[in-house]
């Protein structure tokens, strides 16, 4: 049996090899936890500004990882030009990541104005199909099997949390509970993730490396 792989087949691995450094399981998690925190800051905010305040919190966590990539990751990694396909997931995904933001706002403001006081589970279930599909859709992109674990977390977030409102008075319908936990598991799994990069891969300084090297 031969052992060589197709072109493709090594582009992808290199396409989720370099994509493997934590810091997309952060992003996401920054984003799901709005439905964690947004709750509480409705009674306090208002409805409108506890879901807007998250834009430019988007933002700046966006910005924070761009400068985590450049500066921290670069330099221990280098840097990977992809095909013409992988491009395409890469920009899918920039859209994909613009729908959840869009997403999470209205929402954010629909199900906290509308629908808390509708006595029924049908709004709470589409949030979860939403979640389910979109984060399913990430995995897809990014070859990262544990994303559909985080499709699965958030996509069930909903139920289980307005289940412990209606048995547990849980406060919020157990949004910064179930939420919480959702956003807490992605975010830690992220950061093990890229600390363990940062450990595994250190900065090379070339310079001293050539130094070293003995003189013939």
């Amino acid at each position: 049996m031969s052992n060589k792989i197709s072109l493709k087949e090594a582009e992808r691995q290199v396409f989720s090899s370099a994509m493997q450094d934590g810091l997309w399981d952060i992003l996401i998690g920054c984003f799901i936890s709005e439905f964690a925190i947004a709750p509480l800051l409705s009674q306090r905010l208002g409805d409108f500004w506890s879901s807007a305040v998250f834009l430019p919190f988007w933002c700046l966590v966006y910005l924070a990882i761009f400068w985590i990539r450049k500066n921290i990751i670069k330099p221990r990694l280098g840097e990977v030009t992809f095909g013409k396909m992988r491009r395409m997931r890469l920009v899918k995904l920039s859209i994909t990541l613009l729908i959840v933001n869009l997403i999470a706002f209205l929402l954010g403001i629909i199900f906290y104005i509308k629908f808390v006081d509708i006595q029924q589970h049908a709004p709470l279930a589409i949030l979860g199909i939403i979640l389910l599909v979109i984060l399913s859709f990430l995995a897809y992109i990014l070859d990262f099997y544990r994303f559909y674990v985080y499709a699965l977390l958030a996509g069930f977030s909903p139920i289980i949390g307005e289940w412990l409102y209606i048995n547990y008075g849980a406060s919020h319908h157990g949004f910064p509970i179930t939420f919480g936990i959702t956003t807490g598991i992605i975010i830690v799994t992220g950061a093990i993730i890229f600390f363990r990069l940062l450990s595994n891969n250190p900065v090379i300084n070339l310079e001293a490396t050539q130094n070293d090297q003995p003189i013939a």
